[in-house]
């Protein structure tokens, strides 16, 4: 039923410099796996094939990555070490990638909207890598699938509790009804005042999202940074109750940050 997974990777993780300089930061490596492999694992074992990556010309180096490597392949292909490109192999092997070129960032929802040609008019779903997701029994994109199952005119977005003091730093919904760690929403907002919250349930890195949000998008307008936002996209969506909020099961770690990575790198070396 979903097949489809975007990625928005064009940016160039200026918390990271100097490293990000010629490193994307989505190839910073957690443990010896990198963060871009994380996310589309998570994708593929949710059952998604067709993988979507918004990157921009200077990121080319994650196009290559899902590259075959003959020379090095070659080197390895007798010794153990050969089996540490199978998480890769697998990818390309078994899933459809596509890679589009970015010339403007704008946001997330101008990224989401370049996908609009390949994804046409099938739902789907966006992970943002930054936001390293771990749950040891389910991926926290296989849950929301289901969810989606059951409520097919809906976007379903992944939402936790934080701290209201960090509330200014997400998107935040409002919400009419709840069961079973699925809010109804009727309204969200981009980086409230931690005083004007109407909760502190924070949107994270997962979306799944129907087809007809492309048309919202390419008719919302830029925010005050001339970026378009998928949180005002979804608001129209929201007030005619077209949104679930999930608070999944599993842990997110913000990977967008030094001190997150560091956090990521610790957790995983602790339950490797």
């Amino acid at each position: 039923m979903i097949r489809h997974c975007l990625f928005p990777v064009a940016g160039f993780g200026t918390r990271f410099l100097p490293a990000t300089k010629t490193i994307p930061k989505e190839l910073l490596p957690i443990l010896d796996k990198p963060l871009i492999q994380y996310a589309v694992d998570e994708s593929h074992e949710s059952g998604l094939s067709v993988m979507v990556f918004v990157i921009n010309e200077h990121k080319l180096a994650i196009k290559k990555y899902f590259e075959p490597f003959p020379y090095l392949e070659s080197l390895i292909s007798t010794s153990p070490k050969i089996e540490k490109l199978n998480c890769i192999n697998k990818i390309t092997k078994n899933c459809n990638l596509n890679f589009i070129n970015q010339t403007e960032m704008l946001g997330l929802g101008h990224a989401i909207l370049q996908g609009k040609n390949i994804i046409g008019k099938n739902p789907f779903a966006v992970i943002l890598p930054d936001d390293l997701c771990h749950n040891e029994d389910q991926s926290v994109m296989s849950q929301m699938i289901e969810i989606f199952k059951e409520n097919k005119d809906k976007c379903v977005i992944a939402v936790e509790e934080v701290n209201i003091k960090d509330i200014e730093k997400y998107g935040v919904i409002s919400f009419k009804s709840s069961s079973n760690n699925i809010y109804q929403v009727d309204d969200m907002v981009e980086k409230p005042a931690y005083n004007d919250a109407p909760s502190n349930l924070a949107i994270i890195g997962r979306y799944i999202l129907t087809p007809d949000i492309f048309e919202v998008l390419e008719h919302t307008k830029p925010d005050q940074n001339g970026e378009i936002q998928i949180t005002n996209a979804l608001r129209e969506f929201a007030k005619i109750g077209k949104v679930l909020a999930y608070k999944f099961k599993g842990r997110r770690i913000d990977c967008g940050s030094v001190e997150g990575y560091i956090k990521a790198n610790v957790f995983f070396s602790d339950n490797n």
